[in-house]
């Protein structure tokens, strides 16, 4: 049977590479024995994990949890506390609602957790979301997941943990899917690469299209309701060499297109964009150092038109136009990295010492340009928002092991400025400008830090605690650009500064090999983290009604502005486990509950004792794959999620929801055979979201696929 979840422990490729150094035979952390091994060479680019990984919590996807949907965002969702700001997939979320976050502390518009591939940041210049449409599973090989704020090599962005995802790599066709279903699905993706000696070359893309479902009940739907329908495509290209010496060298470039209808006739959106990057990396070997060199660039633009209700929702009328939001991204990372052997006291004679010495930096700059202020079926204004941002830092990673402990330390200080922000609106009609605002620059240096310790026991039993601090930047998104949506005005605040975690966990897991041949794998974790200047969402007006610099907001509309809210509490626990009867069945399951409280201070006080918005106390996934005999197999998927509140008052509550979703498949070959898939089987109603006026929508209802597919 494929690979199923694996709930703990990081599996890099880049490590493949790696020559052991000549120590005598050590364990590392999950208690298994290194010896030195020459490895076939592997054209791979991929970072390392870092060297203390396995003293934090983290969680590994592949095979058969790839397959679980053609969306990655979908797929994450077996990690318990991983959400997007809302409920709602990228098959129907607007993509500045598409950040991603883990631990439920406070999920964000703009996320909370950074994004990588292959080491390069995913996570767009201008708004912080991901573009999940762009990440076809069949270019993926597998998913890191680690929680907890990260130092190292993770830098900036990983405030609640980082999500790693590897490129697939191999020859011929790798693995391509053709499906349709109900509500107009559509897809077709393939990837696929060629070798020739040191010469690789790796290729996927994708298509697909939904015709979607109109969000609002049927109770309270009115003539400017519409469906949420959606297409997007994407390809990208991977070119790789390697030299005689080992050294690899990766150019990569890819390209997106999406496009939305957001649930309101008129109201639209879409994202495109083209990211590039260049990779050397030489593996460490015996008495050798290794090193990484990387550098990307993104470029990215984002369209939004907004509309405003009329009474009854029988009327949509235009209410803004973000017409372009072109940005761009670039930055670079280098690292050397060394490993030696260690003679020390008796207890950790034969230890091997690991360490990471890098650099990194990260610029962007961005631009949104909208129409506004719609009168006589014309939009009068016009509005340019804007700036720019950098962050940049130095970090050393440490890793000391011997048979039984593994410890790791690491440091990191980051120089962050905000500058060129410009706030200019016009007339359109004569080009008058009515309002210029030049925030000033903001800068400062951010300390971070990270340690970890690790003891392993008999029966493969293992000990572990960490504690952490990280920090996240506000984005251009944040600092710089107003909008609407609906009724809802929300304001920028170029006054923002870095939001900070402080945590601390211990774990305590084990992997057990039966005698029935059975595998059992269990982790469970407790933390508590604290993340001060909160950037969030907060509400300091309620239609109808005329605000300084906002300008009215209709009924049913709020004001809501982005500030740095006081602090969050959060305490918690993870459980994760698997069980694997035999080759034809396995368990697995997960939960998170998380007791999350804000403290808003002088500035935000109403928001004290409050739960943030979007996070709910309890998260609750489960899962069994099986194989009763060749050529069938299925898989079925259950996640719970409690209550959450829409709106930072915690006056709009989001029901408990559960869902259930199933997969069956026939296998012609290993690698080719046909499926059949049913998300949302009990068409169970998901509440999404719910308006101040008491508007409610709900997220997809049962879909259903059926298709071709090869690989894996």
């Amino acid at each position: 049977m494929r690979s199923f979840n694996q709930p703990f422990g990081l599996h890099s490729l880049y490590a493949l590479t790696t020559l052991l150094s000549t120590a005598p035979a050590i364990s590392d952390a999950a208690g298994r024995d290194n010896e030195t091994t020459q490895l076939d060479a592997v054209i791979v680019t991929a970072p390392p994990a870092a060297v203390g990984a396995d003293a934090f919590a983290a969680t590994h996807l592949d095979g058969d949890a790839l397959q679980a949907s053609p969306r990655l965002d979908t797929v994450l969702s077996q990690v318990p506390g991983l959400s997007l700001f809302r409920r709602d997939s990228s098959l129907s979320a607007n993509p500045t609602t598409q950040g991603v976050s883990l631990r439920s502390i406070a999920p964000s518009g703009a996320g909370r957790a950074l994004v990588t591939l292959d080491g390069v940041p995913l996570n767009d210049p201008f708004g912080n979301w991901v573009i999940w449409s762009a990440l076809p599973p069949e270019d993926i090989a597998g998913i890191d997941v680690v929680r907890g704020a990260g130092a190292g090599p993770y830098g900036a962005g990983s405030l609640t943990g980082m999500i790693a995802l590897t490129e697939a790599r191999g020859s011929g066709v790798t693995a391509a899917d053709v499906s349709a279903g109900n509500l107009g699905q559509r897809r077709i993706a393939a990837a696929g690469g060629a070798q020739a000696g040191g010469v690789g070359l790796f290729a996927s893309g994708s298509a697909q299209r939904s015709d979607g479902w109109i969000p609002i009940a049927p109770e309270q739907r009115g003539a400017a309701d519409d469906a949420l329908a959606f297409s997007a495509s994407n390809a990208s290209l991977r070119a790789t060499l390697q030299t005689n010496d080992g050294t690899a060298i990766a150019a990569r470039v890819a390209a997106y297109n999406e496009h939305r209808d957001s649930g309101l006739v008129g109201a639209t959106s879409s994202a495109n964009g083209v990211l590039t990057s260049i990779t050397l990396a030489h593996p460490e070997a015996a008495k050798q150092l290794g090193w990484r060199l990387q550098a990307w660039f993104k470029d990215s633009d984002f369209t939004n038109t907004s509309v405003s209700v009329g009474a009854a929702r029988a009327t949509a009328t235009p209410s803004n136009d973000q017409f372009a939001t072109p940005s761009q991204g670039w930055g670079a990372n280098a690292a050397v990295r060394g490993q030696s052997a260690q003679w020390l006291w008796a207890n950790l004679n034969h230890a091997l010492f690991t360490w990471e010495l890098g650099t990194d930096v990260r610029i962007a700059s961005g631009e949104s340009q909208e129409y506004f202020s719609y009168v006589a079926n014309a939009f009068t204004q016009q509005r340019n928002a804007g700036g720019r941002t950098m962050v940049g830092g130095v970090y050393v990673e440490t890793a000391l092991r011997n048979e039984q402990w593994l410890a790791t330390l690491g440091v990191r200080a980051d120089e962050w400025r905000s500058s060129e922000g410009h706030l200019i609106q016009r007339t359109r009609s004569n080009g008058n400008i009515t309002l210029a605002q030049y925030p000033g620059t903001q800068s400062g240096t951010v300390p971070s830090v990270r340690a970890g310790l690790r003891r392993e026991f008999a029966n493969d039993m293992y000990v572990r605690s960490a504690a952490y601090s990280g920090f996240r930047t506000p984005s251009l998104n944040e600092l710089y650009r107003p909008f609407r949506l609906g009724n809802n005005i929300t304001q920028a605040n170029a006054a923002l500064t870095p939001e900070r975690l402080y945590g601390a966990e211990v774990g305590v897991g084990s992997a057990l090999s039966m005698n029935t041949g059975a595998t059992w794998s269990w982790d469970a974790t407790l933390f508590k983290n604290q993340l001060k200047h909160a950037i969030t969402n907060v509400t300091i007006g309620q239609g109808p009604g005329t605000f300084p610099g906002a300008g009215f907001v209709p009924a049913g509309g709020l004001l809501i502005q982005r500030q740095n809210a006081g602090d969050i509490d959060a305490v918690g626990a993870e459980i994760e486990t698997r069980l694997a009867f035999n080759k034809h069945y396995a368990l697995r399951a997960a939960a998170s509950l998380v007791d999350a409280t804000v403290h808003g201070g002088t500035q935000a006080a109403q928001l004290t004792g409050r739960r943030p918005a979007q996070a709910p106390h309890t998260t609750v996934t489960a899962g069994v794959v099986l194989t009763p005999f060749a050529p069938f197999s299925g898989s079925i998927n259950y996640r719970y999620e409690s209550t959450r509140f829409a709106d930072d008052l915690n006056t709009l509550p989001l029901g408990s929801a559960s869902t259930v979703d199933v997969q069956v498949e026939w296998r012609a070959t290993e690698r080719i055979g046909v499926y059949a898939a049913v998300n949302n089987l009990a068409n169970a109603d998901v509440v999404s979201t719910r308006s101040a006026d008491g508007v409610i929508s709900y997220s997809a209802p049962r879909t259903w696929v059926a298709g071709f597919r090869m690989g894996r």
